[in-house]
């Protein structure tokens, strides 16, 4: 079964940056959109930002002109550019993947912290 793997988590100061990557470990064909949700302890899982099969992408308010979402097709590769973190950007992030067929893939999640 075709798995989500994510990179690039970690502690990180208030003000730093990170990139979060995400792949599949194997073949997904027919992908619509991608896109990167977070939840933090005690609270729901929100949508952070999405990009869709042509390129528009949509960002929560709260991580707007901080994040950058982008799409690699040719690794099939979607990253999550994080400027400016802010502590209560802590949370754990996780991808996940829709197809046209509306069947959604999720990683496993990792962890971000933005210590202040």
């Amino acid at each position: 079964q075709v798995q989500l793997v994510e990179a690039g988590g970690g502690l990180v100061q208030a003000g730093g940056s990170l990139r979060l990557s995400c792949a599949p470990s194997g073949s997904i064909i027919s992908i619509n959109a991608t896109g990167w949700y977070r939840q933090a302890p005690g609270k729901q899982r929100e949508l952070v930002a999405t990009i869709t099969r042509g390129g528009s992408t949509n960002y929560a308010d709260s991580v707007k002109g901080r994040f950058t979402i982008s799409r690699d097709n040719a690794k099939n590769t979607v990253y999550l550019q994080m400027n400016s973190l802010k502590p209560e950007d802590t949370a754990v992030y996780y991808c996940t993947i829709r197809t046209l067929l509306r069947r959604d893939y999720w990683g496993q999640g990792t962890q971000v912290t933005g210590s202040s």
